[in-house]
């Protein structure tokens, strides 16, 4: 029968047009049987394919960290390299020595603005020496060790320091307040030509300091007809709270019994 169709086939052309009828027939048939297939392959390619995505997902979330990392690490690198230019150029501006040193600690007491030092009496540390930022004056060295040292801010409420106008040379003395963003000079008479936004620099006076150091700027003054002395408040302009790399400088102090400055009980 096999070859019986066979011959058929190729003799008589109305059996290709039959088996296209049948072809047609038959392909409903072989679809239903082929379907299982087709949806096994479509459902692992979505099982497959939502692991791959999953995996690739938390590779890129990792990879998205690190890079994040890095740029965090990038940016304090620039501004630390930000701060240390800006302190190489104050240190340029100094005539006397200085040395480079580092914050690493702060007096967690709220009421006593104090930072250590790096650098003790192994390097050459003494006790009064000033410390500058890149802005100006911080404070002074009040105790030392081997290798670390205390320093006493100039918002300390201990704290006292000569200076004077820049612009015309008015002299007072800065008293610190307890406050980290606030000065205010002693026994300013009604008549002193003081104003807001005056440059206050060291006075050099008292031997502690050498003199032209910015101090603060005069941010107040307030005048009150009952009283004999002006209130000036003074903003310093070192940046107190947020320098990290200061200056030591080699200044030769000189006894003299002038008003009292940082440090002094």
């Amino acid at each position: 029968m096999a070859l019986l169709l066979i011959v058929s086939d190729l003799s008589w052309p109305k059996m290709r047009d039959g088996r296209a009828w049948l072809s047609l027939v038959v392909t409903p048939l072989q679809w239903m049987v082929d379907l299982p297939s087709r949806a096994a392959d479509n459902l692992s390619g979505v099982f497959v394919s939502r692991a791959t995505l999953l995996s690739d997902n938390e590779r890129l979330r990792s990879e998205a960290l690190v890079l994040e990392r890095k740029v965090q690490q990038n940016a304090a690198l620039m501004a630390e390299n930000i701060r240390l230019r800006e302190l190489l150029s104050a240190g340029e501006r100094i005539d006397e020595p200085v040395r480079l040193a580092e914050l690493i600690g702060v007096n967690p007491d709220p009421f006593q603005h104090e930072v250590i030092l790096n650098r003790g009496s192994e390097d050459g540390v003494y006790v009064g020496q000033p410390v500058l930022d890149a802005g100006g004056v911080m404070g002074q060295v009040v105790t030392l060790s081997h290798y670390t040292s205390r320093v006493l801010l100039i918002t300390d409420a201990r704290a006292a320091i000569p200076v004077e106008v820049i612009r015309n040379g008015f002299r007072a003395v800065a008293l610190g307040k307890g406050d980290p963003d606030e000065l205010e000079l002693q026994h300013v008479a009604d008549t002193a030509d003081v104003r807001e936004g005056d440059l206050l620099v060291t006075s050099g006076l008292g031997g502690r300091f050498p003199r032209g150091y910015p101090v603060a700027e005069i941010v107040e003054v307030r005048r009150d007809p009952g009283r004999q002395f002006v209130l000036v408040k003074a903003r310093p302009a070192a940046r107190l709270s947020r320098s990290r790399h200061l200056l030591l400088i080699e200044h030769q102090q000189q006894t003299v019994d002038l008003p009292p400055e940082i440090g002094d009980e």
